[in-house]
């Protein structure tokens, strides 16, 4: 297949090597002289989510990297709660565990997962590997939601705390830009028309409201969530209890010690093999609402640069548009609203994986969770760096404004007319 796949890149680079078709002789990277470049970095796609837009640390948030030795501190968590409760696992066991959290041979998951088709018993089987003394006790009892969705629980968590500060920075940015221009007088608008006056800081005061709402949503969601905890295949626990038996109590002791490992307050009553995809909806949706405000926002600089009444930073060096260079185009204000639509529809995949899982859980959540929770993180991500920016840097031509409220000024006083 690799060969193919090769030879397919080749015959693209000779095709337009044709000296016929008036093509230049293109080399593939791969084979380039100097500093050579991996094939992969042009030669694949790869998410402008993670390569040009989002931060580190919600890139690496949702890394194979940071999944696995999720999953692993998960599998040590259970260990050595076992062990409190008294089954009979060793120190050195647990600190065998410990010293491989991160030492992960991805290569070997890869033959792993090739030979039994299963990503968790892979990474079981990788891991037991790294750690022999302890493979016996690795995953005891659980099913493979006891990792998949308990470290899910956790980076949506570590994604909510990455995103809420800086939402909380674009809030005061832009309550200091409303402050700053308070008494500035502007034309409203309704309907897209000339209204009754306003302020330039009454407007903005607009957009914060919104942030404020988001942000408390965001917060509301993040307290509320819990972990999956330690249920079995079925969310009966019968596994677990089966393995305590006959003193069944030390099961709920079990969920509490490995709950409180991972810092959570508590763990989801009820659950089927997996936690409620109702948790993702309102989750995905906190974060979904927050781009639709965005997309006011940026949506209102745009209209306001079209009247030069209010701009976006613009840099010394910067380039408005290739064949119209005097151009001031509201580029960041433009990603924003862009990166918000593709966020507000991605509300309703979660919402549709909800709908359809039969019964205790089908597999079919996989798949589109695998894609749509990563990102919707991403994008609000940067839809949040680029906001803070925005708003850091908002330019406002008082000039401008005072002309077109003269302009409009004699059809202002009709309404005091008829108030007289």
């Amino acid at each position: 297949v690799m060969e193919r796949k090769q030879a397919s890149k080749t015959e693209l680079y000779t095709d337009r090597s044709d000296k016929s078709k008036g093509y230049p002789p293109v080399t593939p990277p791969a084979s380039r002289g100097g500093n050579t470049l991996d094939k992969t970095d042009y030669m694949e796609y790869k998410t402008p989510l993670v390569g040009r837009y989002s931060s580190p640390e919600m890139a690496y948030n949702f890394s194979e990297h940071k999944k696995i030795c999720t999953w692993r501190q998960l599998w040590l968590y259970l260990a050595e709660a076992q062990q409190t409760l008294g089954l009979s696992i060793t120190k050195q066991q647990l600190k065998e565990m410990h010293d491989n959290i991160a030492n992960i041979d991805f290569q070997q998951a890869a033959e792993e997962e090739r030979r039994v088709r299963h990503d968790v018993m892979a990474h079981v089987n990788t891991f037991a590997k790294a750690c022999p003394n302890a493979a016996p006790i690795i995953h005891l009892g659980a099913t493979s939601c006891y990792v998949t969705d308990n470290a899910d629980l956790i980076c949506m968590r570590d994604a909510l705390d990455i995103l809420m500060p800086k939402v909380a920075r674009c809030i005061h940015r832009l309550s200091v830009f409303a402050q700053d221009n308070s008494k500035l007088p502007c034309l409203g608008f309704t309907h897209g028309q000339p209204a009754q006056l306003t302020t330039v800081g009454k407007r903005a005061s607009l957009w914060v409201s919104d942030l404020v709402m988001d942000l408390k949503t965001m917060f509301r969601v993040r307290n509320e969530l819990r972990l999956r905890g330690v249920k079995g295949t079925t969310g009966t626990q019968a596994s677990f209890a089966a393995l305590f038996a006959p003193s069944e109590d030390r099961v709920d002791l079990l969920e509490k010690l490995v709950c409180e490992k991972a810092g959570f307050l508590a763990c989801y009553t009820v659950t089927g093999q997996t936690y409620s995809r109702k948790v993702d909806t309102e989750i995905i949706h906190s974060l979904s609402s927050f781009a639709a405000s965005c997309h006011k926002i940026c949506t209102d600089i745009r209209l306001l640069a079209s009247m030069k009444e209010i701009e976006e930073p613009f840099e010394s060096e910067q380039i408005g548009s290739s064949a119209m260079p005097y151009k001031r185009n509201p580029m960041r204000s433009e990603r924003i609203c862009g990166l918000s639509r593709h966020l507000m529809n991605l509300a309703s995949s979660p919402l549709a994986t909800h709908s359809v899982q039969w019964l205790e859980r089908s597999l079919d959540d996989s798949s589109n969770r695998r894609v749509t929770i990563p990102e919707a993180f991403l994008t609000a991500d940067i839809i949040a760096s680029t906001l803070q920016n925005v708003s850091e840097g908002l330019v406002v031509y008082p000039a401008v404004i005072g002309r077109h409220v003269q302009e409009e000024l004699p059809f202002m006083l009709t309404e005091n007319i008829m108030m007289d």
